[in-house]
C-alpha cells in the first residue's frame, strides 16, 4: 500500500482539525476520552505487561519498546507510554493536532516523536513497532481492512496491536450518538456514523484476515450513577477493546 492509497477519510480528518485546541481541556469536546482514559491506559499497560512479560511496579517497565499511537490527537495516551518508558511515535493525519501535542509534551518534559502522518506512510517508509495502539480511529477510516492490515506491517514480529472502537447496535446508536452528541452534548454533533461503527465480531475478522491472531477482547463500560468507565469482561455493547498479536 503507498501513501496515495491512505485509509484516511478528510472528512472524518476535518472534524477532529476543528477541535484540535481542546484535547487538552478535561472540560471541553474531548471529555469523553479524558474519562475514559484512565480505563484504556489501565486495559493498554496490563495487555503490554502481559504479552512481553514487563513488571508494571518496576521503573519504566516499558523501555526498550517502540510504540505507536496511530490518531493520537493531542497526546492523551502518547504522554503516559513515553512516562512508561517506551520510545513513542504519536502520528495522525489531522495537522492541527500535532502542535498541540507538541507543546504539551514539551510543557511536561517528555520526549515524543509527533508526526503529521498516516498509517500507510509510516509503512512505506519501513517503520516498525513493538507495539500499536490504534484507539478510537477504525470507526474514522476510509477503509477498515486496509488500515487494520497496514497496523499489522507496522508491527515487529511478536508485536501487539491494541485497537478500541464502538459496537454497531440499537444501543450503541443510543449511547453514542444520542446519548454523547445530542442529550449530553460531550461530542459536536456528527463526530460519529453509526453505519461506520463496527463489531467485535468484525474487528477480530478484520484482524485475522490481516494477519493478526486475536488474542483478547473487553468492553469498556459507563456507569451514569457512579459518573465512571469500567472494563468488562462480558460487556462490549458499546466501547469495546481488542488486542491482536502478529506471528513472530
Amino acid at each position: 500500500m503507498t501513501p496515495e492509497t491512505s485509509t484516511v477519510d478528510p472528512v472524518e480528518v476535518a472534524k477532529f482539525e476543528a477541535m484540535a485546541a481542546e484535547w487538552w481541556d478535561p472540560t471541553g469536546k474531548f471529555k469523553p476520552l479524558h474519562m475514559m482514559n484512565p480505563v484504556r491506559l489501565d486495559y493498554i499497560t496490563q495487555q503490554i505487561a502481559a504479552e512481553f512479560g514487563r513488571d508494571l511496579t518496576g521503573p519504566k517497565p516499558f523501555a526498550g519498546f517502540r510504540v505507536l499511537d496511530i490518531g493520537c490527537g493531542g497526546g492523551l495516551l502518547s504522554e503516559p507510554m513515553a512516562r512508561l518508558g517506551a520510545e513513542v511515535i504519536g502520528a495522525d493525519a489531522a495537522a492541527g493536532n500535532i502542535p498541540v501535542a507538541k507543546v504539551h509534551a514539551e510543557e511536561q518534559g517528555l520526549a515524543i516523536d509527533y508526526r503529521h502522518t498516516t498509517a500507510e506512510a509510516l509503512a512505506v517508509g519501513g517503520e516498525v513497532f513493538d507495539v500499536v495502539l490504534a484507539m478510537e480511529i477504525v470507526e474514522h477510516v476510509a477503509d477498515p481492512q486496509g488500515f487494520v492490515t497496514t497496523c499489522h506491517d507496522l508491527l515487529k514480529p511478536g508485536g501487539l496491536m491494541i485497537a478500541s472502537t464502538i459496537n454497531r447496535n440499537a444501543k450503541s446508536f443510543m449511547a453514542a450518538i444520542v446519548g454523547a452528541e445530542w442529550v449530553m452534548r460531550w461530542l459536536p454533533k456528527g463526530t460519529h456514523d453509526w453505519a461506520k461503527f463496527i463489531t467485535p465480531e468484525e474487528l477480530f475478522a478484520l484482524s485475522t484476515q490481516a494477519g493478526l491472531t486475536p488474542v483478547d477482547k473487553k468492553g469498556f463500560v459507563f456507569n451514569p450513577v457512579s459518573w465512571q468507565w469500567s472494563v468488562s469482561d462480558r460487556d462490549l455493547s458499546v466501547n469495546y477493546v481488542t488486542a491482536s498479536v502478529k506471528a513472530g
